[in-house]
């Protein structure tokens, strides 16, 4: 976009922000009680009270996740679509090449029924599945905690210990490195394998990989993202002209 396009750009920005203020400012001369936002408000990086999120620049955090209040993340973790951090009575802290998968929800507790005051500490080169639920607990480095599963306040999940998905491992359940568990509630399985607990380190490797793709894609400017759109539709013409 060069000068001339980045002037029509500002200028086409403020009216639309101009046109929207008078809209506003219409509904509630008519009398209305409330309005919509044209706009979405959702921030990925929101304070609250005094506690602000501190992520780390390598890090990649979804458009669409919500990290909130007192929540660190460390070098080369992601945080993706759709999940929430939210440190606002507790802290979170999270290590370096974890990966915190799609809808997940990482939670604190200022106190429980024994008084326990609990953040919530998620170690190394963690993997947690999609849709988990973590609440007041402690994963421990190279732990991996499988979809949909939840585990509630004092939970730890030792050094390569292994939670199966959909489980639900109750409050102050330790699970000993090298052993998986599952079932509602959790109990013991079984040991892991050598190949299973190399797994769990492979596969925090692959999504810190995967994650780079995807901040390098959400990084694109908007002119950028339209021109490829372009470019991919004149690519396609010729071949759907050819299949007709």
């Amino acid at each position: 976009m060069g000068t001339l396009g980045r002037a029509a750009y500002t200028v086409g920005f403020w009216i639309r922000e101009t046109g929207q203020a008078m809209d506003r400012l219409g509904s509630r001369l008519q009398g209305n009680n409330y309005f919509k936002e044209q706009l979405s408000r959702h921030r990925s990086l929101m304070n609250v009270y005094d506690k602000a999120p501190a992520v780390d620049k390598d890090a990649f955090v979804a458009p669409s996740a919500s990290i909130i209040g007192d929540v660190n993340v460390g070098a080369g973790s992601s945080i993706w679509y759709g999940c929430v951090l939210r440190g606002d009575v507790n802290s979170i802290s999270i290590g370096s090449g974890t990966n915190i998968q799609d809808h997940s929800l990482v939670h604190v507790a200022k106190s429980n029924l024994p008084g326990k005051v609990l953040p919530t500490v998620i170690g190394d080169n963690v993997t947690v599945g999609h849709s988990a639920v973590l609440h007041g607990c402690t994963v421990e480095d190279e732990a991996f905690v499988g979809m949909k599963a939840t585990l509630l306040d004092g939970v730890v999940v030792e050094k390569h210990g292994m939670v199966a998905a959909g489980a639900l491992v109750r409050q102050d359940t330790r699970i000993p490195s090298g052993e998986v568990w599952g079932g509602n509630p959790a109990k013991f399985l079984r040991k892991l394998t050598e190949e299973e607990i190399a797994f769990i380190s492979q596969s925090a490797a692959n999504y810190g990989s995967l994650a780079k793709v995807h901040a390098a894609e959400n990084a694109k400017p908007l002119d950028k993202i339209e021109f490829l759109k372009v470019l991919q539709k004149k690519v396609n013409e010729p071949r759907s002209l050819l299949q007709s």
